[in-house]
């Protein structure tokens, strides 16, 4: 017995035909889809059941985000600045911001980024390898309803956060896929920071444990010149080279960034089916060379697996996978001078079932077919990017972002109704968010920088101001990196 009929709208299936149904309707039972047809034929079929009013509407799968950091930036959205010189914003803030995290800011952290990538149409999240406390990243994942995996810092360099030998962080590493088996919405992956940041014990004994355990791995590598210039001094070799000479690389590895590699890393790439986690937004605001250097749009079409990533708040910065789709697509052709050879249709492709594939997951999420989870989003027909209705592909890229997301379902239940998420309270999170900020940043002994003046109004001398009462004196001295987070 279906539980659920998603009726009447225009249904991007995303299966292997990449066929759209008009007006149609798909049948849920439980978390999965039971069948896809036309609307009286499901209710035929299924007299009766419960049914959500999709008509008119454009229903797509639910998009993956395959490398978003849950905790550490989402309490400090837009603080760090963005003109800093390279790996400032990482080692200067993120790390220190990270240090001084607590199990509730990692659990509100969670809740926030989730709440709003469903609120964007982000059906499953790939945390990204900084977390102190995977269980209260898990509940606040769970607690928002969206799909997930988690893991735990990873590195084995002298004074970092968390850092500890290879043997103790891999043990950390099994601790969380024995606490997050395969099968749940929250999935354990191993996890690790990469970079060079890391010896050759510990990636070959991650390698090695998430074969064992039959689950994803994934590290950074190679956003910038840093992670090349470095392996080659130490090891003679670029970073794919190594690792595939350690045993690393292999279709159980997600590779956040790869930007800038050399010709033989890429066929590296190629050959081992590594998979690549590609975040434009976050290098155009780093400024990494994504446009001289990036390759991704050639690894998608000559068979390589890559999916879309957000990153961070502070790198990124939004969690809407359709914004990232636009630039990727957009990139592609300027980075060629070539409009022809890539574009909406592939970088949704990215967004959706390649995504999927690339993070292991295709044959789960990806598409709308029978057999598969009920990871649902419908747009919204109203909202003037849909107005008029053009090809599907295009408009959901390049008309279209998350702001268009109407409803939202995870394994066949309701996370968004009209636009907002129904499974948290998030006007309570926002107001946690700010108290938890300000605490977070003295903790970390950090001062928001301000290039702008930020001044209470009543002390602000004007054409007919007079002298600042003496009661905004108090305001006026807490102002210095303090004005962007009360």
């Amino acid at each position: 017995m279906a539980d659920l009929l998603v009726i009447g709208g225009d249904i991007v299936t995303m299966d292997a035909e990449r066929r759209v149904l008009l007006g149609g309707a798909i049948a849920v039972e439980g978390s999965r889809i039971v069948a896809l047809g036309a609307p009286d034929a499901l209710r035929q079929r299924w007299p009766g059941a419960p049914e959500f009013d999709a008509r008119d509407c454009v229903i797509t799968p639910g998009m993956v985000n395959a490398h978003q950091h849950l905790t550490g930036d989402p309490l400090a959205r837009s603080c760090i600045p963005d003109n800093l010189p390279p790996g400032s914003s990482i080692f200067e803030w993120s790390v220190p911001l990270h240090g001084a995290h607590t199990g509730d800011d990692d659990e509100l952290s969670a809740v926030l980024t989730a709440a709003d990538s469903a609120r964007n149409g982000v059906t499953t999240v790939i945390e990204a390898g900084t977390v102190a406390h995977p269980d209260r990243v898990a509940a606040g994942l769970r607690a928002v309803g969206v799909r997930g995996t988690v893991g735990t810092w990873g590195w084995d360099i002298e004074g970092g956060p968390f850092a500890a030998p290879a043997d103790e962080v891999l043990d950390r590493q099994r601790q969380v896929l024995d606490a997050f088996p395969p099968g749940g919405t929250v999935t354990g992956w191993v996890t690790l920071v990469g970079h060079n940041l890391g010896s050759d014990e510990l990636f070959q004994g991650a390698a090695a444990l998430a074969r064992q355990r039959g689950v994803g791995m994934t590290m950074h590598m190679s956003p910038t010149s840093s992670d090349p210039v470095e392996y080659r001094a130490r090891t003679g070799r670029d970073p794919l080279v190594h690792l595939d000479a350690l045993g690393v690389l292999g279709p159980h590895l997600l590779l956040a960034h790869g930007v800038w590699l050399s010709d033989e890393e890429v066929e590296l790439v190629l050959r081992t089916r590594t998979a690549i986690a590609y975040c434009p937004w976050a290098y155009l605001r780093l400024g990494q060379g994504v446009c001289a250097h990036g390759r991704h749009a050639e690894i998608v079409r000559r068979g390589g697996r890559v999916a879309l990533g957000c990153d961070a708040s502070n790198a990124g910065d939004q969690v809407d996978i359709l914004r990232a789709a636009a630039l990727a697509a957009g990139l592609a052709k300027d980075v060629r001078i070539d409009p022809t050879w890539f574009g909406a249709h592939e970088a949704f492709e990215m967004a959706t079932i390649g995504g999927a594939e690339a993070v292991g997951m295709a044959d789960e999420i990806g598409s709308l077919e029978p057999g598969k989870q009920a990871d649902i989003v419908v747009h919204d027909p109203t909202a003037l990017a849909w107005s008029p209705r053009g090809d599907v592909a295009l408009q959901l890229v390049w008309s279209a972002d998350g702001r268009t997301v109407r409803d939202v379902l995870v394994a066949g239940k309701v996370v968004v109704r009209d636009g907002q998420c129904v499974t948290v309270d998030v006007a309570a999170a926002r107001a946690a968010a700010r108290s938890a900020s300000r605490a977070l940043f003295e903790r970390a002994g950090i001062t928001v920088p301000h290039r702008w003046p930020h001044i209470p109004a009543a002390t602000a001398a004007g054409p007919a101001a007079g002298p600042a009462p003496a009661e905004h004196a108090d305001a006026a001295a807490r102002l210095p990196g303090e004005g962007r987070l009360t």
